[in-house]
């Protein structure tokens, strides 16, 4: 039998959990106010309003007395306690500039009046922590830069000490805020983020150069995720520092650290940072909803794929695209990315649409105007589709094996020759690795690696990223150093046919085995040892794979076939020809190869059932095989990936 005591506690529990979830729904269904409407920085009459004060406060760290001020909000009490926002200026400032060039306090009134931001101190200290600490004569001189450094001690064991003596304050981190604008954006960063225990709530507007490398504010991203409250990076989209900012999201997003970046119109001045500081401060001390911190953005940021200086496409931190198309005559604009979006006209003749979230990683689309398909102007153009079409990069978290670093970089080289085969001029791109040049006794393994139907030679190289791949491995220690070699696969008359198909693997088999070999053996210091060798290839360069492979295990030690598998009922009679052959020489294949790995993308990637069925007869006729499966259909950032695994698995001892 339950006590009254009892009963009283399980009421007490169950209206807790239900006011907890109510905040939560409340929080998660109001609408994201993007930008500070039209007067939001202009002194309302009527309405009450807070005090700003000049404080002087010893500092142990310079060997002075140092000023601030400090706006103590409408209602100020000292029988109340309040969290505490530090508020930095920029490096031509001091604590004076936030108050007569950004109004914070006019700022905060207003918000505080429309019930929008909790109570808070907000003390605006000077950021150059030296003896004579104004802002004249040479602001860069190298001792006034320093200075801005040296304020974090000023800050951490002076001003909060005595803000913390004389003003009803918290003193934990979950009532401490920290922001700034330009060099106080910065501080802001580095102190905020090497401080965690001092600051959960922090800011940077427009953050300098004086910012910290990301690697060096978030050395430990699982302790970022798990002390952090609100990380606010914001930056104008025309200001030249913004890539300070964008190194810092792409870092963050990468080790899934939350946090918001928000990029709006501007540039490097106050009309930015007092928007900043309107959003920001409706954000601290209060609850706030991590699953929407996407949506806190204005603009997007140009996709890596655009050509220079093109604004558009805009890639959202949620991984939205906005596309902008200037075209006033015509009557239709479509974007097709696997699903077509209409674009909607202005009154200037620009077209625009926002997507939906796109997958990560890189895309194939059209643009089409009119129902023509085009290549979008504004895009870098990649041959897929058959055609050359546009290509944008969509960030991915996981993709940092592709990434450029600081590593020995290979090289990528073009080379043109005469087939008899085909009898005509072709091109390889051939990837050499970094110590190919400086080692020039060392004969090299190779991977010759395939593209697919309706792509070419430059595939593995611009949509594939295979350098940047190999590089970083062979900098890691995971691959050996290899050449890569990717040819031209387009043999013969094509079509997708049997007829079409099953001549474009016998013309290819013969195109490698008569001249891509022996060219590239004359060529390059390659090894000509068939353990030195590996074929590899996605989609159809998987079928070629299959095929010349292995038909051909005397001259290939390793195989890789990518989101492939013999089409069926098309090719029945080319994969009933090859069964067969696996069956007669089982041994011989199982004996040659080291490695027979076959990857798909998923449930979702058009090869995935074929390709079931092709594993099912190798279990079959007990050919030894590994199979791999990586979420993401038959795309690139599949294939990428399958790169990723399958050279880790060459060439080793």
């Amino acid at each position: 039998m339950i006590s009254k005591k009892q009963s009283r506690h399980f009421i007490h529990l169950f209206l807790v959990a239900v006011l907890t979830i109510t905040l939560i729904d409340t929080i998660h269904a109001q609408e994201i106010v993007k930008h500070a409407p039209p007067g939001f920085d202009s002194v309302q009459s009527g309405i009450p309003h807070g005090k700003i004060d000049t404080i002087t406060y010893n500092s142990k760290t310079v060997g002075t007395s140092r000023r601030a001020l400090i706006y103590t909000p409408p209602g100020y009490s000292k029988k109340k306690k309040y969290p505490v926002l530090y508020l930095l200026h920029g490096i031509g400032g001091d604590e004076k500039e936030w108050y007569s060039q950004g109004h914070p306090e006019t700022i905060l009134d207003n918000l505080y009046e429309q019930g929008k931001v909790e109570p808070m101190i907000v003390v605006l200290p000077n950021g150059r922590a030296m003896k004579d600490d104004r802002a004249t004569g040479n602001i860069f001189d190298s001792a006034k830069v320093q200075a801005f450094a040296t304020f974090e001690q000023d800050l951490l064991n002076d001003l909060i000490p005595y803000i913390q003596k004389h003003y009803p304050v918290y003193t934990d981190r979950e009532h401490r805020a920290i922001a700034g604008l330009s060099m106080g954006g910065g501080q802001s960063l580095n102190f905020g983020l090497g401080n965690l225990d001092q600051f959960a709530w922090i800011g940077g507007f427009s953050s300098a150069p004086n910012t910290k490398t990301p690697q060096e504010l978030v050395p430990d991203p699982s302790k970022a995720r798990e002390q952090l409250k609100l990380l606010w990076i914001s930056c104008g989209d025309a200001d030249g520092l913004m890539p300070f900012s964008k190194r810092t999201h792409d870092y963050l997003y990468q080790n899934n650290v939350p946090h918001i970046f928000y990029v709006e119109p501007g540039v490097h001045d106050f009309k930015v940072w007092k928007n900043d500081l309107y959003m920001f401060s409706q954000l601290i001390f209060k609850p706030v909803d991590a699953s929407r911190f996407s949506e806190y953005t204005v603009l997007g940021f140009p996709a890596s794929t655009n050509v220079r200086n093109a604004k558009y496409p805009q890639i959202l931190p949620d991984n939205r695209v906005i596309f902008r198309v200037k075209a006033p005559d015509a009557q239709t604009v479509q974007i097709d990315l696997g699903k077509k979006y209409d674009l909607v006209k202005d009154t200037d003749g620009y077209w625009m649409v926002t997507t939906d979230s796109i997958g990560e990683g890189f895309h194939y689309y059209s643009l089409l105007i009119d129902g023509v398909a085009l290549a979008d102007p504004a895009s870098q153009t990649f041959y897929g589709m058959g055609r050359m079409a546009s290509g944008i990069e969509i960030p991915f978290a996981g993709g940092d094996y592709y990434a450029q670093k600081e590593v020995p970089h290979g090289d990528i080289r073009i080379k043109k020759y005469f087939s008899p085969v085909t009898r005509s001029w072709r091109e390889m791109y051939v990837y050499t690795p970094p110590s190919y040049d400086s080692n020039m006794n060392e004969k090299y393994p190779v991977l010759y690696i395939l593209h697919g139907g309706g792509e070419d030679q430059t595939g593995w190289a611009m949509q594939g990223k295979t350098d940047l791949i190999l590089d970083n491995l062979i900098a890691e220690g995971k691959a050996k150093p290899m050449l890569v070699v990717m040819p031209d696969a387009n043999v013969g008359a094509g079509g997708f046919s049997a007829g079409g198909v099953e001549g474009s693997l016998r013309g290819f088999e013969a195109e490698m085995k008569q001249v891509i070999i022996p060219f590239v053996e004359k060529n390059y210091r390659a090894s000509n040892n068939a353990n030195d060798r590996a074929l590899a290839g996605l989609s159809l360069g998987g079928l070629h794979t299959l095929y010349t492979g292995i038909n051909n295990t005397d001259m290939f030690s390793h195989l890789g076939v990518f989101s492939s598998g013999w089409i069926l009922p098309m090719l029945s009679k080319t994969a009933d020809a090859q069964y067969a052959f696996m069956k007669d020489n089982k041994d011989k294949i199982n004996n040659n190869l080291k490695a027979f790995w076959i990857s798909e993308g998923g449930k979702e990637d058009i090869a995935y059932k074929n390709g079931q069925i092709m594993l099912g007869k190798l279990d079959e006729l007990n050919i030894k095989h590994t199979y791999y499966e990586y979420p993401g259909g038959h795309s690139w950032p599949v294939w990428r990936n399958d790169l990723y695994h399958f050279a880790q698995l060459l060439f080793q001892n």
